[in-house]
């Protein structure tokens, strides 16, 4: 399950609801930090294909806060074409994989920090693009935390998320979710659709720009924008 879930970076290392407190969840990501680190991109084409899409959206004026940055990965591949990124993880051994990382490819422009999106509710219309890749499926509230990015954003300002949605999928994965609610050493996932995902996005006030679904089982990549004379 883990294994599925941490296949394309940046990584699930935020914050989740079910059994477990903040502290426990974030001391889960901490225990497999290493290990996910050195796992493979389970399908480095698709995973290429989004950070070229979401590179042509910035400029070197542009930014950027990431929520459920993992090791960093997505945040170092981006920040030669951004003005500033803040990569934000509840994992703080993520974050010091994170910022390892990003000294060895002598990147100055990433600023990791260990906390969750809700941490920066408080800044109002600052960013010009927020990005979740693949962690909407392990927030607490779904709704919730798509509207604390639309705050977060400028108007005219972009949310980029990539999510696997469960209820779209075959085989026993969709099946066994409702059961890790119960062990207490697993995060929580939710199951929605991507109708029902779009859907959450929309009613916080975004439009789609555009969604792309790399395969079958595969997390559908959305762009998001919010209205530009919203402030």
């Amino acid at each position: 399950m883990l294994t599925y879930y941490a296949c394309e970076p940046p990584g699930p290392g935020y914050y989740f609801k079910g059994a477990i407190n903040m502290n426990n969840q974030a001391r889960f990501w901490d225990w497999i930090a290493q290990r996910y680190a050195r796992q493979p991109i389970a399908d480095e084409p698709a995973y290429l294909e989004k950070l070229s899409r979401i590179r042509a959206l910035l400029n070197k004026q542009s930014h950027v806060l990431e929520f459920g940055c993992g090791t960093g990965s997505t945040a170092i591949s981006l920040a030669p074409y951004a003005g500033h990124i803040r990569a934000t993880d509840i994992s703080s051994n993520m974050i010091a994989i994170a910022r390892e990382k990003a000294a060895a490819a002598e990147i100055g422009n990433i600023s990791f920090e260990t906390g969750a999106l809700r941490d920066h509710a408080s800044e109002i219309a600052k960013w010009d693009m927020v990005i979740g890749m693949n962690v909407l499926h392990l927030v607490p509230d779904l709704g919730g935390d798509i509207g604390v990015a639309y705050k977060l954003l400028k108007p005219g300002g972009t949310f980029i998320s990539g999510s696997p949605c469960i209820r779209d999928m075959s085989g026993p994965i969709r099946f066994l979710m409702p059961f890790f609610r119960w062990l207490p050493f697993i995060p929580t996932v939710s199951a929605f659709t991507q109708g029902e995902l779009m859907k959450a996005i929309q009613d916080a006030g975004f439009s789609i720009d555009s969604s792309w679904l790399p395969g079958k089982n595969k997390a559908v990549f959305i762009v998001a924008r919010k209205p530009s004379d919203d402030r």
